[in-house]
Parts: C-alpha cells; sequence; structure tokens
C-alpha cells in the first residue's frame, strides 16, 4: 500500500510537469500545443486577452483551493502528529540522515544497536520529519487562504480555466499527502483502529487519553540542521510572499476599479514581474532543504512547482510588457537576473 502511494504520487508529478515543459520547449512545431498548456494554464488578466471563455470558472474560486488545503492538511497534520507522538517517541540523540548514512557506509561508531534498531530509529525520525513539513504548509495555506479572502479583490470579470481549477483542487489534495506519503498508510491504519477501538469499546473501558505538550513538541529539538535551514528558507519566501501579495491587493483598494491596471513596484517587484512566484519557489525550496533532499517524491513536487510557475511568470511578463510601454525594461519574469 505505501509503495502504490508513493508510486502514484509520483506518477502524477510526472505526468503533470512533462506536458509544462514539453510547451515550453522553443521549437516552432510544437507552437499549437504550447498554446493548449497555455489556454488551461490562463487565468485573471492573462485570459482577458483571449476572447473565448467557455470552460471557465470565477478567479475567486481561487479561495476553494485553500479551503479544501487547509482542511486536508490540518487532517493530515493532526493524524500525523497523533500517530508520531504515540507510535514513533524520539528520547534519544539529535538524529540525521548524515549520521544514518555515515553509519552504513562503516564510516561512524557513534551508533552501536542492531540494524533492526537503525530500521526502528530511521522510521521514527521520518515521521516526525513529515510533521515538521506539513506543520510548514499549515502555515502556508492558512496565510493563502487569509490572503485569498481578504487581501485580493479579484475582479467579478476574471475567470480561470475549468482544468486548471480542477488542476488546483488537485495540487492542494496531493501536496500535503505528498509531504507525508511515506508514512501516510500506516497513519491511516492507525487512525482507523483506534477509531474502530473507540466505537467498538465502551466509553468506560476506553483508556483516557492524557496530554503532555512537551512530549508533542520535545522530538523537534531532535531534528537536525538542515531541517531548521530549510524552516529559514521557507520563512524567508513567506515573508516576501506576504509582502508582494499585500503589495498587488493594494493596487485594487478602489473597487469600481477593478478592472484597471497599474504597474506593481516595491519590495521583489523591482527586480522581477512576478515575485509571489518567485517566494513560492522559495518556499518550496526550503521544503525540499528540510526534507533532507533524500525524498524524489518531494522533489518531483517540486519540479512540478516551478515549472508551473515559470511557464505561467513567463506570459505574465510578456502581458506587462504588452500593456504599459513604460515597464521597467531591467525586471525579468521570475528568476532574477536569468529569465
Amino acid at each position: 500500500m505505501e509503495l502504490g502511494l508513493v508510486e502514484l504520487l509520483r506518477a502524477a508529478w510526472i505526468a503533470g510537469t512533462l506536458p509544462i515543459l514539453i510547451a515550453s520547449l522553443p521549437c516552432s512545431w510544437l507552437g499549437s500545443f504550447h498554446g493548449l498548456v497555455l489556454g488551461l494554464a490562463r487565468r485573471g488578466k492573462i485570459m482577458k486577452s483571449s476572447s473565448h471563455h467557455k470552460f471557465t470558472v470565477p478567479q475567486r474560486f481561487f479561495s476553494h483551493f485553500y479551503v479544501v488545503a487547509v482542511v486536508w492538511t490540518t487532517l493530515l497534520l493532526i493524524a500525523t502528529w497523533i500517530y508520531a507522538h504515540r507510535m514513533a517517541p524520539i528520547v534519544s540523540e539529535p538524529f540525521f540522515y548524515s549520521d544514518l548514512g555515515s553509519y552504513l557506509a562503516g564510516r561512524s561508531n557513534t551508533f552501536s544497536f542492531h540494524r533492526s534498531q537503525l530500521i526502528n530509529s530511521e522510521n521514527k525520525f521520518r515521521v516526525w520529519l513529515s510533521v515538521f513539513l506539513l506543520l510548514l504548509m499549515e502555515v502556508q495555506v492558512l496565510r493563502r487562504l487569509f490572503e485569498t479572502l481578504y487581501v485580493f479583490k479579484y475582479s467579478p470579470s476574471a475567470r480561470m480555466h475549468i482544468f486548471g481549477y480542477l488542476t488546483g483542487l488537485f495540487f492542494y489534495t496531493a501536496m500535503p499527502l505528498t509531504l507525508c506519503c511515506t508514512c501516510a498508510p500506516n497513519v491511516f491504519k492507525f487512525g482507523t483502529s483506534e477509531v474502530t477501538e473507540f466505537i467498538v469499546k465502551d466509553r468506560s473501558s476506553t483508556q483516557a487519553i492524557e496530554f503532555d505538550w512537551w512530549d508533542f513538541v520535545n522530538p523537534f529539538s531532535k531534528l537536525g540542521w538542515c531541517q531548521w535551514i530549510g524552516a529559514a528558507i521557507f520563512l524567508w519566501g513567506w515573508i516576501h510572499q506576504h509582502r508582494c501579495h499585500a503589495i498587488l491587493g493594494s493596487l485594487r483598494e478602489h473597487v469600481g476599479k477593478v478592472d484597471e491596471y497599474v504597474i506593481p513596484h516595491g519590495d521583489w517587484f523591482e527586480i522581477v514581474s512576478t515575485p509571489h512566484y518567485l517566494a513560492e519557489i522559495v518556499i518550496y525550496a526550503g521544503v525540499v532543504f528540510g526534507s533532507g533532499g533524500a525524498d524524489l517524491t518531494i522533489w518531483l513536487l517540486f519540479g512540478f512547482v516551478v515549472s508551473n510557475l515559470i511557464f505561467a511568470a513567463a506570459e505574465t511578463h510578456r502581458w506587462y510588457l504588452q500593456k504599459f510601454d513604460n515597464y521597467p525594461s531591467n525586471r525579468v519574469a521570475i528568476i532574477p537576473f536569468v529569465c
């Protein structure tokens, strides 16, 4: 079951990334395919340049993505956290992937326990690492939900393709699951068992649950430098994305002028046209770094995010250049000083 989930997620991220990469190739004979992918990905002001609005939904439906993300991520976080606390307590010294690699390669005498204990410790670390990554993503999706509801002012005429809408729903369902895919099947079994036991057993015979918040938090102190550097990178992108979203939201403070556009200024807008996309890449780079960089599924998720955002950023940058004659010439699409 575990391998099946991991393989399905990997296949999904590859299937989502390949069409974008193919459409991005500078080949004239791929022009029609590029137009097809772009048509499915367009939304908001970019879609307004097209007169074909069939199979579209209001862009304000973006809030649906983050409602799903908050509910699903919170559920996974709580379930995985309880599972980690009950089934994978960490009471030893900090455990690092580098230590594990050194031990397996015979270069360290730090660990003196048997192979079975080593595997057990590795699994414990992975479970708590999943909790850590889900906790980071919880902070992200909560902020995005708040911004969608209270910061952005979507134009009544802003639309997005139904395919993009369904893709967004899929992304915010599969993305949190990717962060805990190595332990998700066991978490599901544990949760099912706990619920069944609670239902079947009489409440009087059910063991009382005691909460010691320190036991829930202390294992994070056992994580390594890689996780905390990843969290710092995540926070750096998180802060800048919030600032850039606030700038975009402030451009439409007057409801009667929601269809008018101006050139945004401030923060990373001074160097790129889509700094909120750049910040999103930084956020997910922090997640990859925090994961230790050893999980292929998370790398494939990161590849999908980067390819999707760069593809969208290039079209947004072209729109700015066509819309404003005085658009700053020093700005590039998304990657500073590159593209």
